[in-house]
């Protein structure tokens, strides 16, 4: 299972020019049983980063490109009327998928985001009163581009809370862009990657990472700091136990990836800006990011 992962990360390695940390998180979110957001500035990496993650994974792949006029059932799916059969056929939207890329999510209106939340939450669809599981298992990376830019909804914190992890490529540096700019010469792109890990390895990688061990000094570590958020004066709203669920997974997650059979407290400091921050609603003009430092420094270290 190591050498699996190992492979895993160095395929992505192949199209995603400098972004080991990125690689990792996404990697962090996949096996914690979680879904990914990429949140930054068009351009930087975000839609080649799903789209590498899901050659090299060896199950289906469905793209939703986000736009205003994108309607619920465009998602999910519909019934529609069979005139040969004369009965209603339904027809399996995109989300019946192993992995789903959602680009540009916040270009979609909130009616359309909100299609997600119970796939997301629940991994099925309900359509006129009869629910229909997805394929096990199922992932989901959203991009959006920063809310203050022309067109877009912001995703409601509803939404948010469902994203395990939510984190920024950023743009590369001199370096990594010659590199990007030398493999287009060479012509590495996701469709020439292959897949490297099977559906039945992904399920039971989730199942090693479910096993790792933490410590009840650090799961108390783990509380106190998503507690401590709901009632920091800065934060109207903290993170949810939802929330605190999904933070354990990844610490575990991350853990296993390292190559640990036990989570320790830098696992959880090192996630804790990549799955807190974007399940906060700040006060003020608070930034999420500055808050999590400072609830960090507040909570001692077992």
């Amino acid at each position: 299972m190591r050498d699996r992962i190992d492979t895993l990360y160095q395929n992505l390695n192949k199209t995603v020019v400098g972004k080991s940390d990125a690689i990792r998180l996404v990697l962090v979110a996949l096996f914690s049983g979680g879904h990914a957001l990429l949140e930054d500035v068009p351009g930087v990496g975000k839609t080649l980063l799903a789209k590498s993650l899901s050659r090299c994974l060896d199950g289906s792949f469905q793209r939703i490109q986000s736009t205003p006029d994108l309607m619920p059932t465009d998602v999910t799916g519909t019934n529609i009327w069979n005139p040969s059969t004369g009965e209603f056929q339904f027809m399996p939207g995109p989300v019946f998928t192993n992995v789903l890329l959602a680009d540009e999510i916040n270009r979609a209106t909130p009616r359309t985001q909100s299609a997600l939340l119970e796939v997301m939450e629940e991994h099925q669809v309900t359509i006129d009163g009869i629910s229909r599981p997805v394929p096990d298992p199922f992932f989901v990376v959203a991009t959006q581009n920063p809310v203050e830019y022309q067109g877009t909804f912001p995703l409601p914190e509803a939404q948010m809370d469902r994203f395990a992890l939510s984190f920024s490529l950023g743009y590369p540096s001199a370096d990594e862009e010659l590199r990007m700019l030398q493999q287009m010469e060479a012509g590495i792109t996701p469709s020439s990657l292959q897949p490297c890990i099977t559906l039945e390895e992904v399920k039971l990688l989730r199942q090693q990472c479910a096993k790792v061990r933490v410590e009840e000094s650090l799961q108390h570590y783990i509380l106190d700091l998503a507690r401590f958020t709901r009632n920091h004066e800065a934060i109207t709203l903290g993170v949810s136990p939802r929330g605190t669920a999904a933070f354990y997974r990844a610490v575990q997650a991350l853990a296993f990836i390292e190559g640990r059979e036990y989570a320790i407290p830098d696992d959880a400091k090192h996630l804790a800006p990549y799955v807190l921050a974007h399940r906060l609603i700040p006060a003020g003009n608070h930034q999420a990011m500055a808050l999590i430092d400072q609830v960090l420094n507040a909570v001692p270290i077992p």
